[in-house]
């Protein structure tokens, strides 16, 4: 099925969009979707070409998205929080023809990419393409190929430069049958709300493919989701699904303590995503405000969660169980499988997986492999089915021989009721031996750091072996984020060489 058909299969007079005080209905955004695609076909987009969706969240990144896929071209979303330079990159690399952009990017593209970005040929602004009028003329759009790449996302970089993992349509689909049916189960009556954005593997899923596949609403908001913002979303729109990253749920809650009560009183259920979620923020959220907080994994790579724990079914502390519809296997450094309650390599199986990535033939077949996705994760599984996860392959490092997760001594840091945030990375020592080392968030604004370095020194010496202690704090104001929430672990290791 064509993604335009799947969108538009619902009651035209039902709301799709709630954006800026106004109500969206699917029969109006069918309407500017057909304009949008109109006006793509006039400037000579066709098949295969990338146009590049330089978009905040809001409608015309939904019409143009859905306009690109459906006419065989490729989409290519690109995170509007990132520098000019990473911007470009991602242009460059993907070789869009066309960018369609915010009208105060369009100037600035226009003025420093033209000798860095040969393959663009135009920068239109959404504002410039045509508006409300008569009822656009059907478009009898093409049924997708097999192995079609319709959309290429950009990893958020947590570890590096930005792969585009391509996806197909069909990937869209199997997201919505396989997490949204069995975790979500979204009803027409849903609101949706994500606090990551659209260009995004976890954004996209939550803002555009299981509201708008479902017949649900889609809340969108333009501005940057501080708590204020959240907040008075919450109070405005009246979400029943909320999506969010641990950082978030950490910051609402101390927005809640400290500022302004969070009125949660709409929401049935809330989801994180893009890290760990600490055990104790999962529990202080649904303790405060009654509302369960189920973490997932997914990836770029495979699209959204493809592991999640479930309503009336939550394990603090883990992502959850494999959903239906998806293999996984856990290796050991050798290759060989890992047992239950040993922690091993995570390769997962399923129909949601990309093709590969764009024009990095190398980095695909590293990470694409008969079949299977090297997810790049550590994980172990209990004997009940729930998958913990032990951190990055390449942030977990060995000290004292023995292999330290950062994830499970950041969990126990995290306990300290004086520690806001905190990571953990590999340090040598004086004798160049490797160690832990972390990098803490204090909740004052002012406070002795030797006197909270002590405090924290006692609290882990009865729960960690002495090898997973770390042997160094570092206090700092804040840690390095990627735009989807990732903590950038290689920035931190690398101010420790400095």
């Amino acid at each position: 099925m064509n993604l335009f058909e799947a969108v538009f299969d619902h009651d035209l007079a039902a709301p799709a969009i709630h954006f800026g005080g106004r109500q969206i209905s699917y029969g109006e955004l069918r309407s500017t979707t057909l304009r949008m695609a109109h006006a793509l076909t006039s400037l000579g987009i066709q098949r295969g070409d990338r146009v590049a969706l330089l978009l905040h969240d809001s409608p015309e990144f939904v019409e143009a998205f859905i306009a690109t896929c459906s006419l065989g071209a490729i989409a290519v979303p690109i995170n509007m929080a990132l520098r000019l330079d990473e911007q470009c990159s991602i242009l460059h690399n993907c070789g869009a023809t066309l960018a369609l952009a915010e009208a105060d990017l369009c100037s600035t593209l226009r003025t420093h990419a033209p000798e860095k970005l040969r393959s663009l040929k135009k920068i239109v602004s959404v504002d410039a393409l045509p508006g409300p009028g008569p009822a656009p003329e059907p478009i009898e759009f093409p049924a997708p190929r097999d192995n079609e790449p319709a959309f290429i996302l950009y990893t958020s970089g947590s570890t590096g430069e930005p792969k585009g993992a391509m996806h197909r349509q069909t990937d869209i689909f199997y997201t919505n049958q396989t997490y949204c049916r069995e975790v979500l189960r979204v009803t027409t009556a849903d609101r949706l709300f994500s606090s990551s954005r659209l260009p995004f593997a976890y954004g996209l899923g939550n803002s555009f493919t299981f509201p708008l596949l479902n017949g649900a609403i889609s809340i969108l908001c333009r501005e940057k989701p501080t708590p204020d913002v959240i907040a008075r979303v919450f109070a405005e729109s009246r979400p029943t699904i909320f999506f969010g990253v641990p950082v978030v749920y950490n910051l609402l809650l101390e927005h809640h303590r400290h500022k302004q009560p969070l009125d949660c009183s709409s929401l049935r259920l809330c989801v994180s995503a893009g890290e760990a979620l600490p055990a104790h923020l999962g529990e202080e959220w649904e303790k405060t405000f009654g509302v369960q907080l189920l973490d997932g994994i997914g990836s770029t790579e495979m699209l959204h969660m493809f592991m999640s724990n479930h309503e009336n079914d939550v394990r603090y502390g883990s992502s959850g169980k494999l959903l239906g519809g998806y293999e996984a296997r856990l290796l050991d450094e050798h290759g060989e499988p890992a047992p239950d309650e040993m922690q091993g390599n995570l390769w997962i199986k399923g129909d949601s997986a990309a093709i590969g990535y764009w024009e990095k033939p190398e980095q695909t077949a590293d990470t694409f492999v008969n079949g299977w996705v090297r997810t790049g994760d550590l994980y172990r599984r209990d004997r009940e089915g729930f998958w913990f996860h032990m951190g990055r392959s390449d942030d977990c490092f060995k000290s004292s021989g023995q292999w330290v997760s950062p994830i499970e001594v950041e969990g126990v840091l995290l306990r300290h009721p004086r520690v806001a945030r905190v990571a953990v990375v590999e340090d040598f020592d004086a004798g160049s031996l490797p160690c832990p080392c972390a990098f803490v968030v204090a909740h004052e604004l002012e406070f002795e750091p030797a006197e909270l370095e002590q405090e924290l020194r006692a609290a882990v010496a009865p729960v960690l072996p002495r090898f997973k202690q770390p042997r160094r704090y570092v206090f700092v104001s804040e840690l390095p984020y990627t735009a989807t929430g990732k903590v950038q672990r290689f920035k931190l290791r690398q101010s420790l060489r400095k």
